[in-house]
């Protein structure tokens, strides 16, 4: 064990993925001490030059060595659009770096899910979840193919009662034939809170980003019995 409360340090760009990923750790991790750093003109900064530049890049990268500097013992990127950044921070750091969803992804591919369906509400979140999954598939599962679907409900970006949006999103999962999968992944932090509902309108496991990186890093920095099982706990 590192020390009986890790400092874990989530770097945010909307305060909504913030909220959701201090409720997770609050859940999963209770131990750890949670920093929260948040820049909410990354998404936007992103958007106006049409993905990530090198200043986008040396930013984040600034803030990954902002909070390790000050004693994270391990970091959270709570926003899938500067995943990428986390490959080089790993070769900066020798503290845990996280993408958003990478422990979830793992987590899926390393159960006995055969086929999982992505589900966001927003576009973009859906060829970037999908090309996680893909580049993860052969280190994570090697020769136990997965077959992957996607559905895609704007609709579920609007309401904010957590059934109405799991009905939205269990409408488009169903419209795209992702109604026999085996389980569903969360493509993003703001539908967390839908996960239950969606679960129990499916009947099959519903896996969120924000539980599964608290849950890795509890297994990484406690070193606690049983954190394989507990990933791929819904």
């Amino acid at each position: 064990m590192i020390e009986p409360q890790p400092l874990v340090a989530m770097i945010h760009a909307v305060p909504a993925a913030a909220r959701t990923a201090q409720e997770a750790f609050a859940h999963e991790f209770p131990q750890a001490t949670v920093w929260n750093v948040l820049d909410d003109r990354l998404l936007d900064d992103a958007r106006a030059v049409g993905g990530l530049s090198d200043a986008l890049r040396r930013r984040m990268l600034r803030l990954i060595g902002h909070v390790i500097e000050g004693g994270a013992q391990a970091v959270l990127l709570t926003c899938s659009s500067y995943g990428e950044v986390v490959d080089t921070a790993r070769t900066l750091w020798d503290v845990p770096v996280l993408k958003s969803d990478e422990a979830m992804f793992q987590a899926a591919l390393a159960g006995p899910f055969a086929r999982v369906a992505v589900v966001a509400s927003t576009a973009p979140a859906v060829p970037a979840a999908v090309a996680q999954l893909e580049a993860l598939a052969p280190a994570v599962r090697a020769g136990r193919p997965v077959d992957i679907v996607t559905a895609l409900s704007e609709s579920a970006a609007g309401p904010a009662d957590a059934e109405e949006t799991a009905r939205h999103l269990a409408d488009a999962l169903q419209a795209a034939g992702a109604g026999d999968a085996d389980a569903v992944l969360l493509a993003q932090y703001s539908l967390t809170p839908a996960r239950a509902a969606l679960s129990a309108l499916l009947g099959v496991p519903v896996l969120d980003g924000a539980g599964a990186a608290a849950r890795e890093l509890r297994g990484l920095l406690t070193r606690a019995p049983g954190r394989a099982e507990a990933a791929v706990t819904p």
